[in-house]
């Protein structure tokens, strides 16, 4: 493949460069949104087709469709000469992932929190994050991607053979981590979930990018797409919050237990693939992206799985909500630990 030098991080506005910033006040301001104007909050949650929001939908649509076009379909056969980054992301979604969450979900709630649950709710704890763990995330990817610099092409060819097996993986997966004999896979969350995050902005991409035509014209577009795409991301944390304002307000320690063996898991995942792209040295505008794509989880399907197998009030289902929350503000912070860390890993190759 070819690609342009990306050793050096991109300049920043100021308004990127205090992206963290607007996204902790997106949070805050989700939740007085969720608290005092619940009937809004209602009208988005109810626009809502296979556990999919719409309004959520639209936002990382947007979100996603800049680094579409970025993808240059002639240099998808390059994949094949650089297997490594690929093959770290498929080791580490499906033989690492779901069972490291497993562990540390049973580690924390049947031992070190056992004291603070009511009898029952262990279970249904580590029932939500095992779902969380086998659900590797298939949208906001290209955002992370596309805020490391990462290569477009690979990224999408990543998350594509992912949920390809994800299709044929999920379910015995959970059926086996979570002992029951039959789960009933959301296949409409799964295909409308690849058709508004991958198919549709994939094809809106491709024409934006023949009918701009030269690289500099589509370099250019992307530039000036790129804070939409921010802006997008800070509305989407907003309205996720605002969804589960009420949530945490009359919940925090139990959001809080839940909250922490994720985070650990997000950071040792995160760890272990990056770790294993730089020992491999892959290029980091592909060990960035297949980290996070490790990291990432594809909650509305987790959610689904939950509220189907456990039910809407769940413990489960809250526990694959605080994943939700959890995400955003994790993700972020590895972001910026890729950014500064990209000069200690070969710039092509």
């Amino acid at each position: 493949m070819t690609q342009t030098d990306l050793s050096l991080p991109p300049a920043m506005g100021r308004f990127e460069r205090l992206l963290t910033l607007w996204v902790a006040l997106a949070m805050a301001g989700g939740i007085a949104i969720g608290v005092l104007a619940p009937g809004l909050v209602g009208l988005i949650a109810r626009a809502e087709v296979a556990r999919i929001n719409l309004v959520v939908a639209v936002l990382v649509w947007a979100m996603v469709y800049p680094m579409m076009v970025g993808v240059d379909f002639r240099a998808v056969a390059g994949v094949a000469r650089q297997p490594r980054g690929l093959l770290v992301t498929l080791v580490v979604n499906w033989l690492i992932k779901p069972f490291s969450m497993a562990a540390l979900a049973v580690l924390f709630f049947d031992h070190l929190f056992a004291a603070f649950l009511a009898p029952g709710q262990a279970a249904q704890y580590i029932a939500g994050l095992i779902l969380l763990g086998a659900a590797p995330c298939t949208a906001m990817v290209f955002v992370w991607s596309q805020l490391v610099r990462g290569d477009a092409t690979y990224t999408l060819v990543q998350v594509s053979v992912n949920d390809l097996i994800m299709v044929v993986v999920f379910a015995p997966v959970v059926a086996f981590l979570l002992g029951v004999t039959e789960i009933r896979v959301p296949w409409e969350t799964l295909v409308l979930a690849t058709l508004l995050y991958v198919a549709l902005p994939l094809l809106a991409g491709a024409l934006t990018r023949a009918r701009l035509g030269s690289k500099a014209a589509v370099e250019a577009f992307s530039a000036r797409a790129k804070p939409w795409s921010i802006l997008g991301l800070i509305a989407t944390v907003a309205i996720l919050f605002g969804l589960q304002g009420a949530v945490i307000l009359a919940h925090p320690l139990v959001i809080a237990l839940i909250a922490l063996p994720i985070l650990i898991q997000s950071y040792g995942i995160f760890a272990l693939a990056y770790g294993a792209a730089f020992a491999l040295k892959v290029p980091h505008r592909i060990a960035a992206p297949c980290a996070l794509i490790g990291t990432s989880n594809f909650f509305e399907l987790a959610v689904a799985v939950a509220i189907s197998l456990f039910g809407l009030n769940s413990g489960a289902a809250l526990a694959t909500v605080v994943g939700v929350l959890v995400e955003v503000p994790v993700m972020l912070s590895l972001v910026a630990f890729a950014n500064r860390t990209r000069t200690r890993f070969p710039a092509a190759g």
